[in-house]
Order: structure tokens, then C-alpha cells, then sequence
């Protein structure tokens, strides 16, 4: 009778695992590497915002915010852990 009980459980634990690795783990991967991404932001870099906007970062503010350039002369500032989506490519330092 008890073999019968474990034997239940088995699908419930084969189903937790395959979730486990074909749902869990990749969002935990992509989460890594935005953040990553994120905390290497420099000024310079174009970017794109979770709106869809682009831009040029202009100025990073404290560790938490940054100042992007959208349009000439118009300047806005994002949150960069929930603001920024991607990064286009990374240029040099305006001087």
C-alpha cells in the first residue's frame, strides 16, 4: 500500500522538474544577464527603453538612475533596473 503512495507522487515531481528546467531556470539566466547588463551601462551607450524609446545615455544619477537623450535636447530620466530593455551597442565616451 505505501509503494503505491510514493508511486503517486512521481508525475507531480516529473512535472516539477520539467518546469523546473524549461521555465525556471532560463528566467533565471535572462534576469542574470540584464542585470549584468544593466550595471555595465556607461555614458554613450544607446539603449532602449522598456517603452520602446531610444536613446543615448547621457549621464549615469547614483546607481539607480540614469539620464537618456531621446531627442535633441530633450533628456529624460529612467530607472535602470526596470527602465532600460536592451542595450543597441556601446559606443565611446562623448568628450
Amino acid at each position: 500500500m505505501e509503494g503505491s503512495g510514493i508511486g503517486q507522487f512521481i508525475p507531480l515531481i516529473l512535472i516539477f522538474v520539467i518546469f523546473y528546467f524549461f521555465l525556471i531556470r532560463p528566467q533565471q539566466k535572462k534576469v542574470k544577464e540584464h542585470k549584468a547588463m544593466v550595471e555595465g551601462l556607461k555614458r554613450g551607450d544607446k539603449v532602449i527603453t522598456s517603452g520602446g524609446i531610444t536613446g543615448t545615455i547621457e549621464r549615469i544619477i547614483d546607481n539607480d538612475k540614469v539620464e537618456v537623450e531621446i531627442a535633441e535636447n530633450v533628456k529624460v530620466e529612467i530607472v535602470k533596473a526596470t527602465g532600460i530593455q536592451a542595450l543597441l551597442n556601446s559606443t565611446e565616451v562623448k568628450k
